[in-house]
């Protein structure tokens, strides 16, 4: 009778535990979204951008730029400049280079983020190459725009903030286009 007992109490704790891990996944976004924010990490940025503003020429904020390659990506990705000194309210453009140095054609996609976090809120996108998929054939050699505002609501305290984008190869999950085919 005891062995019985001991084993339906073990059957209810483990059924516990996965009830209690099934829930822990679906709180797994949630929280990174909030432990991001409370550090200071990964700020994502919103869609495209479509205000208008005006420009505070009283003001600077430099803007810095980082470009990565995810693992596995082996176009060679850089911003022209590393950083620009802007105006809150102003149209800004920069570019970043993309090259694709092997023998085959590749599909990328760049993500974006913004740090400290706090600043992503104000940090407007009204053109990104992050926006689309980019393709090159190989050998090709792009230079890929991205044109922002840093918002005249930002924060007085944040003087200097970071557009990161890390590229991704997505080549095998779409198709390739191809030139005549």
């Amino acid at each position: 009778m005891s062995d019985s007992l001991d084993t339906r109490r073990l059957v209810r704790r483990l059924l516990l535990v996965v009830v209690a891990m099934f829930g822990f996944g679906f709180a797994l976004v949630p929280l990174y979204d909030v432990m991001c924010q409370a550090f200071g990490i990964n700020g994502k940025t919103a869609g495209a951008w479509s205000g208008s503003q005006q420009v505070d020429a009283a003001r600077t904020v430099r803007v810095q730029f980082l470009a990565t390659n995810a693992a596995g990506m082996t176009w060679q990705f850089a911003p022209q400049e590393d950083e620009l000194v802007v105006h809150p309210g102003a149209v800004n453009q920069m570019l970043f280079v993309a090259h694709n140095p092997t023998d085959r054609a590749m599909t990328a996609q760049a993500i974006p983020s913004v740090a400290p976090s706090k600043a992503a809120a104000y940090f407007h996108k009204t053109e990104c190459f992050c926006f689309t998929q980019q393709v090159l054939q190989p050998g090709e050699r792009i230079e890929m725009p991205v044109r922002f505002i840093v918002d005249r609501d930002l924060p007085a305290d944040v003087q200097h903030l970071t557009l990161g984008y890390t590229l991704f190869d997505i080549t095998a999950r779409q198709p390739v286009a191809r030139n005549g085919g």
